[in-house]
């Protein structure tokens, strides 16, 4: 990733916190907002980004400071989410990277940060490879193995404007339509010959864990993404909410039959 910013890609302020002067901290959802925000508050704690913005349909009301909201039309299901990533994440995004978390996959290690992460136009977590027989699964058009993905990560201004602007269809494989899998496998020959860059596994290791594969072991990561294994112990925002979220599902039936 080259880039004609001539701003640090991180120091260290007074008081010794990691500064990103390149990098929006951003989430878009319609589901888990308040925990989302946790999310994002819990990514901030020893990280300093340029802005952090929350991309969803209504405005939060416990809005944490430091953090701005966007509005977007309701994200009604997965594959909505997973348009709008692709072709409109980039129009809320004002500097030269941003980093996408959700409730479930956030920075839990701010002092692995590496700046070789910001090399590239796309990082997240580190694949599997394909299992036996499988010639499609994380595959370029080429049939070349992709062995790095994963929609928690970091992806430049450029990747995200792109496929709008170069009017790039929006096509699904075996029926499923996965936006990381898309940009990272699908189109990824498109974005090469744009000279942009994937990372590879030997970066992204260090980037985010989601997957257990034997690549990663010994490895503290900057990010992780879903609780498997070694990432068990990392928090879950939506524990402390477990009954109340229970009584509003259950008001959500009893309002929905009368």
């Amino acid at each position: 990733m080259s880039t004609e910013n001539k701003e640090p890609r991180s120091y260290r302020n007074a008081q010794g916190k990691l500064v990103l002067p390149q990098v929006t901290l951003c989430a878009m959802t319609s589901v888990n907002v308040r925990e989302t925000l946790k999310a994002m508050e819990y990514s901030c704690r020893g990280i300093e980004f340029a802005d952090a913005v929350i991309i969803t349909d209504k405005k939060p009301c416990f809005l944490p400071k430091g953090i701005r909201y966007s509005h977007i039309d309701r994200l009604g299901n997965i594959d909505a989410f997973n348009y709008k990533t692709v072709y409109d994440m980039g129009d809320y995004i004002h500097t030269d990277f941003a980093l996408l978390v959700h409730y479930d996959g956030f920075v839990v290690h701010p002092e692995m940060w590496r700046d070789e992460f910001l090399d590239y136009d796309y990082i997240g977590s580190p694949w599997p490879l394909p299992k036996p027989g499988d010639d499609t699964t994380y595959r370029d058009i080429y049939g070349n193995i992709c062995r790095v993905g994963n929609s928690v990560g970091i992806r430049s201004k450029r990747l995200m404007d792109y496929p709008k602007k170069a009017g790039i269809p929006w096509v699904g494989e075996k029926g499923y339509f996965n936006e990381d899998g898309f940009i990272c496998c699908k189109i990824r020959h498109l974005l090469e010959a744009e000279g942009m860059r994937i990372a590879p596994m030997e970066v992204a290791k260090y980037f985010g864990h989601e997957n257990m594969i034997p690549e990663i072991e010994g490895i503290t990561p900057f990010v992780f993404h879903k609780w498997y294994g070694t990432n068990a112990g990392y928090p879950d925002f939506r524990k402390k909410h477990t009954v109340l979220n229970s009584l509003r599902r259950l008001h959500g039936r009893l309002k929905g039959g009368n």
